[in-house]
């Protein structure tokens, strides 16, 4: 019966009980050693807490920066739009199917690293200018969507 189930014998532990008196070993200073802010009740010390000392996060200067408004791209190779069939409209859903892009971020951008050797409409929303000449002198269109 669910109500009636038990650890096994020797898998729990009692609870320490701290504080009380000198017979349980535990009694006076509970464990926390004598005086100091670590043996007051509600004792916290921050993360990076030094004693006062200047930290170290503090000591050590600040380094470059993060540019909250770059875009990131998932890129595709024009090499690897060769798997597709002659005339296909190779746009942003069909890159996942084929397993080409796992996550979008801004956009997708086709770089042209690779050769292309089909007739493809590519619809992205970037296009190197290499892409889009290897894109168009295999007889293929390129539409860039913002």
């Amino acid at each position: 019966m669910l109500g009636q189930l038990k650890p096994p014998l020797g898998a729990t532990k009692g609870v320490k009980r701290v504080g009380r008196g000198p017979g349980s070993g535990h009694g006076k200073t509970a464990g926390r050693g004598t005086k100091g802010q670590k043996s007051r009740s509600g004792a916290h010390i921050s993360r990076g807490f030094e004693g006062g000392q200047m930290p170290l996060q503090r000591r050590l200067p600040k380094r470059g920066f993060r540019n909250i408004f770059k875009k990131r791209f998932a890129l595709v190779h024009i090499r690897d739009l060769n798997r597709f069939s002659a005339g296909e409209v190779v746009d942003v859903e069909a890159l996942q199917k084929a397993g080409l892009v796992e996550k979008v971020y801004d956009g997708v951008k086709i770089v042209g690293d690779g050769d292309l050797t089909i007739a493809l409409t590519v619809r992205a929303h970037k296009c190197t200018a290499s892409a889009r000449k290897k894109i168009e002198e295999a007889s293929g269109k390129v539409e860039v969507a913002s």
